[in-house]
């Protein structure tokens, strides 16, 4: 089937006959013949590389030649980048949305793609963005993800949602691993097409001892080294090919990409570049020994490493420089990186209350699905490293020729729909408790036959918990959200986070920061570190003198997750008190990408806690705004002031108080020659552009002077 007969705009038909994309692949052409130009619902269930994403994008103009608007959901910021700059520069508008949970966003609304998280649709669901009733077509990306256990029964709702508010709506859902397609075709209303079809061959082996073992014969592998996943790379690059390897961890990644960096021993222009940029701004023993790992040809991604060096990473692999990339499953999941052999080196993971657990089959298949680059490798690898002979057939069995897990449903987990809940009542989706039984009954779960009382069930507890908080009033079977479960749905965070942060405020007569930021790590928002052996003198030593500046008691059970919680936020404290990157990293045990991750995560919260402040404890407003902006930038108090100055950041306000200009005041008085001296003449030129706009100490309510002496919850412990 040609590109060119297809019903899609010339412009876009000549784009991609620019880049030989003439005819249709197999499954490409099924979803032709399936109606995806006809309005149908379409389930797109293909391997990895196999051209759904085109499909979508094909359908997508088709809709907005119509006069239509499409939302292309995505699970992951970094995809959502991604795939906004793979749609943009096709002549329509695009637009992506990833944050600030409590805008409307209404400018969105102009374009004629717009790519977001599923998170980020809820959330504008909830503050009723005006333009979500103008979809047409909504294209959901990796929609296996439903079944996850963070965010499957976020995505299942705001499914459900979109449908009920515009029934009209084609539907394209994408993924390359599903046990149970026909069920989840049959909730959407949608035309199933699935295909092993594939670009590029995709071989499925067992190594051990020398020799991979695949269902059409044996390849032996050259031993190179003392390392078997080593010698499996090494004889991937030496015919030309590149090599991704998935371990269980990030030491484990971080270890593996040294030994590959001293086996490549590769030496480029190109690479000398890219370790370069990294090695300009790591400010972390992390950071240096990725742009070591670089220069030489392999490198490490994990959440861990800040977003620029993962970016970096990710250029330099796909412009085929960088030969080897070791990871955690986190890259399998949705980033567009392909390599001709895909090692899994690693498949027991640990798994909390369980010990090392083999991962599940759907995620090998993410993991063998980036074998094969289409029109780069002749063929894609996919293998296992057994650690016995008597692995082998263990591991085909259980892993090649096993079909992947079935989707299931997690909407019958009261602690997970506790907010959707509140959000369907709030917004008006359910007035009535039938009404509300009858949205729950158009889910996903509901159609699966699941238990219909195990729902009825954690509805009601729900229910009961919101109304004993006072979130929702039930009168008769008449379901309203008050004043404080509005506020909380539009602020986009758990309902129990909600309650724990107003009760705990409105009992609290002082404000401590260390008491906020405990408060906030106590919620089930945000994620805690884990608590190493050797954090116990930290936490002990903490407890002893500072202990009576904590907000919550300590519990005489829970004792784990209460010093989690302790340990993250003096984490976030250190960050506030400017403490050095590094020493965070190496105090805590972490990656410049988890300060980052727990700062915006953290971020958030303070901000909504300050609304709840506002509504509870109205004598907290003022320092948990200082917070706020404390928290977003990395700074002491003294420097609030500063930060208000378009163009300073957390470094530049620091070298401008230590040069004794506190204030937008005093760098008036310092006058432009003095303060270009200490930033910079651009930035001082700005600066005083600001001025002479009026911009006065004291003008933005996030600033606050109730004199609370914030430095004696920040520590440093050596």
């Amino acid at each position: 089937m040609k590109v060119a007969d297809l019903p899609i705009p010339p412009r876009l038909a000549a784009r991609y006959a620019r880049r030989g994309i003439v005819d249709l692949y197999p499954p490409q052409a099924a979803c032709v013949e399936k109606g995806v130009f006809d309005g149908r619902n379409l389930l797109i269930a293909i391997p990895t590389a196999s051209g759904k994403t085109l499909v979508a994008e094909m359908a997508m103009h088709h809709q907005i030649e119509k006069g239509g608007k499409c939302l292309y959901i995505v699970p992951l910021r970094a995809l959502a980048s991604e795939k906004y700059e793979e749609f943009s520069g096709k002549g329509v508008k695009i637009g992506i949305a990833t944050g600030d949970f409590d805008r409307r966003d209404e400018y969105l609304g102009k374009n004629d793609i717009i790519v977001a998280t599923s998170e980020k649709v809820d959330s504008l669901l909830r503050n009723r963005a005006p333009w979500l009733v103008d979809i047409t077509l909504l294209v959901i990306d990796e929609v296996h993800l439903i079944d996850d256990a963070d965010r499957g029964a976020t995505l299942e709702m705001v499914i459900t949602k979109l449908r009920h508010r515009n029934p009209e709506m084609q539907i394209i859902a994408l993924s390359a691993t599903i046990g149970n397609p026909e069920e989840l075709a049959a909730w959407l209303d949608a035309e199933l097409v699935e295909s092993d079809w594939r670009p590029v061959e995709l071989r499925e082996g067992v190594y051990h001892r020398g020799r991979i073992r695949f269902a059409d014969g044996d390849r032996d592998v050259p031993r190179r080294s003392r390392h078997e996943d080593l010698d499996l790379c090494l004889d991937t690059v030496d015919e030309g090919g590149q090599c991704l390897v998935f371990v269980s961890s990030r030491k484990n990644a971080e270890a593996f990409a040294k030994r590959a960096a001293a086996g490549l021993k590769l030496n480029s222009t190109a690479l000398a570049g890219y370790a370069e940029r990294i090695r300009a701004n790591a400010e972390t023993d992390m950071g240096r020994t990725l742009a070591a790992c670089v220069a030489s040809g392999a490198a490490f991604h994990h959440a861990g490493l800040k977003k620029e060096e993962r970016q970096i990473v990710e250029a330099g692999f796909r412009e085929g420089h960088i030969r080897v990339v070791s990871s955690t499953p986190t890259l399998a999941a949705g980033l567009n990186l392909p390599a001709r052999r895909v090692i899994i080196r690693d498949y027991l993971r640990y798994s909390a209350g369980e010990g090392m657990a083999p991962i599940p089959v759907r995620e090998y298949r993410q993991m063998a699905g980036r074998a094969g680059r289409p029109h780069l490798d002749p063929y894609g690898e996919a293998v296992l490293i057994a650690k016995s002979a008597e692995m082998v057939d263990e591991l085909i069995d259980c892993y090649i020729e096993a079909p992947a897990e079935d989707l299931r449903s997690r909407c019958a987990d009261e602690s997970v729909i506790c907010t959707h809940i509140l959000s369907l009542i709030a917004t008006g989706f359910a007035r009535r408790h039938d009404e509300l039984m009858g949205f729950m009954e158009r889910t996903f779960y509901a159609a699966c036959r699941e238990s219909p009382t195990a729902l009825r069930r954690a509805v009601d507890r729900v229910l009961e918990f919101l109304c004993e908080s006072e979130m929702v009033l039930e009168v008769g079977a008449w379901l309203e959200a008050t004043e404080y479960g509005a506020l909380v749905s539009k602020l986009y965070i758990d309902p129990r986070s909600a309650e724990l942060i107003a009760r705990t405020m409105s009992e609290r007569d002082g404000y401590s920061d260390i008491g906020l930021l405990h408060l906030l790590c106590s919620t089930p928002d945000i994620p805690t570190l884990y608590v190493r052996k050797n954090d116990a003198y930290l936490l002990d030593r903490f407890l002893a003198e500072h202990g009576d500046e904590l907000w919550m008691d300590i519990p005489r059970h829970a004792a784990e997750s209460f010093d989690r919680s302790v340990k993250t936020a003096l984490l976030l404290a250190d960050w506030a008190n400017e403490v050095d990157e590094e020493e965070i990293c190496e105090r805590y045990g972490v990656g410049p990408g988890d300060i980052y991750g727990l700062v915006e995560g953290v971020g958030w919260l303070v901000h909504a806690g300050r609304h709840l402040a506002a509504m509870f404890a109205p004598h907290l407003v003022r320092p948990i705004a200082d917070m706020e902006l404390r928290i977003k930038h990395g700074i002491r108090r003294e420097l609030l002031p500063l930060i208000r100055l378009r163009g300073i950041g957390r470094v530049r306000a620091r070298r401008l108080f230590n040069n004794g200009l506190s204030s937008p005041d005093a760098i008036r008085e310092a006058g432009p020659e003095r303060v270009g001296r200490i930033v910079g003449r651009g930035i001082a030129a700005q600066i005083f552009a600001q001025l002479e706009e009026g911009v006065e100490e004291g003008e933005s309510d996030e600033i606050g002077e109730e004199g609370v002496n914030q430095q004696s919850t920040l520590f440093h412990f050596r």
